[in-house]
């Protein structure tokens, strides 16, 4: 009887076990399947999917796999198919991918679609993939198509005939132009064209006057020249939206010009000074040369006089007559001195 006892609880406890052993096997099956399902779900956007056919838009599971494995973000390409699907826009999913992969936005670029659809613009989505991947805001650009910018320009100096500066500022209102989007100048060009046609008017004006009187004369002249040749937009109007007077340039210039030869012909006159008074040093110098010559001609004279008596051919009277000649040049030569020295000491007092 107690053998039976002890066989039933043993058998009691092995089924015990049993069913724990299944039951913990259960639960880690469980765990697996639903880390394997999370693990799948991040993987695989389902509910992206699910939202597409909900939006109408036919895209295979695979297709969004295939996206994952190319390392393409789905969100990026179904979003914007999802809006141009709903808009009424074919663009495929592949061009939208190829875009993306280019480096494009390609939501940028499903709503410029959309906007020139609306608008009635005329874009592919070509054009439009071109546009963007140049660099360029296809979305602005198609909003300035049916809202035209206006760019202001600084303000342009320009001197009329008369001497006079003009300053001058112009408001500019451009729209874009889609088809030259690719390739053509941007607003920069724009705005040094228009500056260059200010200063070409206002140089041209015989007076400043004219340009106060009629500066819708600027707009004319700038507005036929065709600026907007080449560049990304078209040019509606040219506005002045102010006309200043600056200085008077002319005046200033020929300011500038007297003190240049002012200083020229000073700086002559400095010249020539200084040569007359190198030439007074050397007339000085020639002076003192003469001098010593005379007193070196003086010097030979009693040589002369000595060396004649010597030979008989100068008498005693012939030299005491020479004697009295010098002595009474040199009172001559007292005399004039003393009168030189009264007159000027007259004109000291």
């Amino acid at each position: 009887m107690s053998l039976m006892l002890m066989l039933q609880s043993l058998a009691s406890t092995m089924l015990a076990n049993q069913l724990e052993n299944t039951l913990l096997i259960v639960v880690v099956i469980i765990i697996a399947a639903v880390v394997v399902f999370a693990i799948l779900l991040t993987f695989i956007p389902v509910g992206l999917w699910i939202s597409a056919l909900a939006a109408g838009v036919k895209i295979g599971i695979f297709t969004l796999i295939g996206m994952r494995l190319r390392r393409v973000v789905p969100n990026r390409i179904v979003n914007p198919l999802i809006k141009a699907t709903k808009a009424g826009l074919m663009v495929s999913v592949d061009k939208l991918e190829a875009h993306y992969l280019a480096g494009g936005n390609v939501d940028r670029v499903v709503n410029a679609l959309i906007a020139a659809q609306r608008a009635n613009i005329p874009l592919e989505f070509e054009r439009a993939a071109a546009i963007d991947l140049a660099g360029r805001d296809v979305l602005q650009a198609v909003q300035m198509s049916v809202n035209p910018r206006v760019l202001e320009t600084p303000k342009v100096s320009a001197v009329a005939k008369n001497g006079i500066e003009v300053i001058a500022k112009a408001k500019v209102t451009v729209r874009a132009n889609i088809d030259r989007l690719v390739g053509g100048a941007g607003e920069e060009t724009i705005l040094a064209r228009v500056g260059e046609g200010i200063v070409t008017t206002i140089g041209s004006a015989v007076t400043h006057e004219e340009v106060l009187e009629n500066p819708d004369r600027i707009s004319q002249t700038v507005l036929g020249k065709s600026l907007h040749a080449g560049t990304a937009f078209e040019i509606l109007s040219i506005d002045i939206a102010d006309v200043d007077v600056g200085r008077n340039i002319g005046a200033q210039l020929q300011t500038d010009q007297a003190e240049a030869d002012k200083r020229v012909s000073q700086a002559k006159a400095e010249e020539r000074r200084a040569m007359a008074v190198a030439r007074e040093q050397e007339m000085k110098a020639a002076v003192q040369e003469m001098r010593a010559k005379v007193v070196e001609a003086e010097a030979e004279v009693p040589l002369a006089m000595a060396a004649a008596l010597r030979e008989g051919n100068l008498g005693a009277m012939d030299y005491y007559n020479i004697r009295n000649v010098m002595a009474d040049t040199e009172m001559r030569d007292s005399i004039s001195n003393m009168g030189k020295d009264d007159s000027d000491k007259n004109k000291n007092k």
